[in-house]
């Protein structure tokens, strides 16, 4: 069969597979819209939780960046694995004992505001819909290649296919949905990375195959050194990144992570602490079997990729060129008419690749077979949509609960409250799916940036509301507030108002937009504590909720 066939297939069996399991879990109360019900095992919530974590970020863009950005691209897979060691051992366990549905839930009991709950809602709000854009950006890459649409219409299959399980479903239907979408990506992320590893070093385990030697006998990354030496790029093994930029980006993304309300939420569909403890471990080790194989399949790409265009002739390049080249995401500008493809780092450059085709086109530039295409195209799909049902389900919940249910309507009946739910994650659908077709960078930068915002919002009120009794209501809005505005305005300045300055020689101290969120949440707890030093203390009942939390 054909890679469009396959492709049919594969997808057209994985999206029926969801949709029974939306119908058949579907939620029936608003514990079951926004926990699950808090009756999900630990390792059903373990797989469930790797899924919501490797996003079309882990699945699409994260190996994509390593692989053009060599070295440099090591910070996200550094940042992205250590955060969720920070979250799973820090923060969850005590989130969990606190028992609310929510981050902002947390936050307004915490703090005993309505003010600071509002202003975590917008945070929430603001985080999940920067990092949504990413997730649907993948769904339209994804489809625009593999059903021959366009990505605006790709984006449109994804937002109906998401909507329709996290409006039915809710937490107890995505929960569910993800156990079988992070067996699909997983599946779908090895396969390729284990054949290519053969083809090219003749070692099955991919993370080996990445150290081993290449035909000609030489080592597989002193090759691609080499390849990419010639053609005018720094070494691949090198990096360019000053060492404070690299330590904010990671740190960026370790904080952030521990500040998605996405990933939180997980935390509150297992019956108690104890199960949360397991199922964290569970998703780590899930998580591990990707991370530990996305520089593999970096350098695997990278290599093949070159050899495949480089100086080759338009006329005779291959048919993953000619495919991907009708999406418009790989393009040839023949700027001295010789008909041979010259890639290069410099102005003679004549090839364009967008590094967010790089996984996805991976089998079709190793010549695997057709099936292996289509099962890649399924996998992407399950970690873009993974992601995204769960930040839909955050913007709903914080919406319907915590806006409307906490703070404008507390006479809300529960079948009313359930309602303005499913209302609201229609609406976020909506919303997501201009993102989507509107992106602001690729997808792993897109989703950097959502990190950056929560750690400069979320991670200092969460962590001083756990371990600081002292830290009242005053201190922890004046934080989240300082910090979300500096960190977003620093991104917009960048990435919106003036994309021309976006250098390292006009980065505040040489920290790029990707890695401000670390100085943005230094701000904030500068600011809390500050704040908090020079107004009243909380009174015992939260003090006394706290040493609660903190008891084992």
């Amino acid at each position: 069969m054909s890679i469009q066939n396959w492709t049919f297939l594969i997808v057209g069996i994985t999206f029926l597979l969801y949709i029974i399991i939306a119908v058949r879990s579907r939620a029936k109360n608003t514990s079951d819209f926004y926990v699950a019900h808090g009756q999900v095992s630990p390792l059903a919530n373990g797989l469930a939780t790797a899924a919501d974590w490797m996003s079309a970020a882990s699945f699409i863009g994260m190996a994509g960046l390593i692989s053009f950005l060599g070295k440099d691209g090591a910070v996200y897979l550094m940042g992205w694995t250590g955060g969720y060691v920070l979250l799973a051992l820090l923060l969850a366990p005590y989130l969990r004992k606190f028992g609310k549905f929510t981050v902002p839930d947390f936050i307004g009991d915490r703090y005993y505001s309505q003010t600071a709950r509002l202003i975590a809602v917008v945070c929430a709000i603001f985080i999940s819909f920067t990092y949504v854009s990413g997730q649907m950006r993948g769904v339209g890459i994804v489809f625009s290649r593999f059903l021959n649409v366009s990505i605006e219409m790709g984006v449109l299959i994804g937002m109906g296919i998401v909507f329709f399980y996290a409006v039915l479903g809710g937490m107890k239907g995505i929960t569910y949905t993800q156990v079988a979408q992070y067996c699909i990506l997983i599946f779908a992320f090895l396969v390729p990375a284990i054949f290519i590893s053969i083809m090219l070093t003749g070692n099955v385990i991919p993370q080996l195959g990445f150290g081993s030697k290449v035909a000609d006998g030489t080592y597989l990354l002193d090759k691609l050194d080499k390849l990419s030496v010639e053609l005018g790029f720094n070494q691949y093994t090198s990096g360019n990144k000053s060492m404070v930029d690299v330590f904010f980006i990671t740190a960026a993304l370790m904080v952030g992570t521990a500040g998605l309300p996405h990933v939180i939420v997980r935390f509150f569909t297992v019956p108690n602490v104890r199960d949360a403890r397991k199922s964290a471990g569970y998703a780590l080790l899930f998580i591990a079997i990707l991370y530990t194989t996305a520089p593999a399949v970096a350098a695997f790409a990278r290599i093949n990729m070159i050899e495949t265009i480089s100086n080759q002739e338009y006329e005779s390049a291959p048919s993953w060129f000619k495919n991907w080249e009708q999406t418009g995401l790989i393009k040839f500008d023949d700027k001295n008419k010789d008909g041979k493809m010259q890639y290069l780092n410099s102005d003679a450059n004549e090839v364009t690749v967008d590094r967010d085709i790089i996984v996805l086109a991976n089998p079709e530039i190793a010549q695997l077979p057709n099936w292996v295409v289509g099962l890649v195209a399924a996998g992407g799909l399950a970690a873009a949509l993974s992601t995204a049902a769960g930040l839909l389900l955050v913007i709903s919940t914080a919406v319907a609960h915590d806006l409307f249910k906490k703070t404008l309507r507390p006479d809300l009946s529960e079948k009313q409250e359930l309602r303005a739910a499913r209302i609201a994650a229609a609406c976020a659908v909506l919303v997501a799916g201009y993102f989507g077709i509107n992106p602001p960078d690729y997808v792993a930068q897109v989703v950097a940036f959502a990190f950056g915002l929560a750690a400069a919002s979320f991670f200092p009120a969460i962590l001083l509301g756990i371990f600081s009794k002292r830290v009242n209501k005053e201190g922890a809005i004046s934080g989240m507030v300082v910090g979300l505005l500096f960190t977003s305005i620093y991104i917009v300045y960048f990435k919106f108002w003036y994309p021309e300055s976006n250098t390292p020689d006009n980065w505040f101290f040489g920290i790029s937009p990707e890695g401000i969120g670390t100085l943005g949440m230094l701000i904030n707890f500068v600011v809390t504590l500050v704040v908090t030093r020079f107004t009243p203390e909380p009174e015992q009942r939260i003090k006394d909720l706290v040493e609660s939390i903190r008891t084992p």
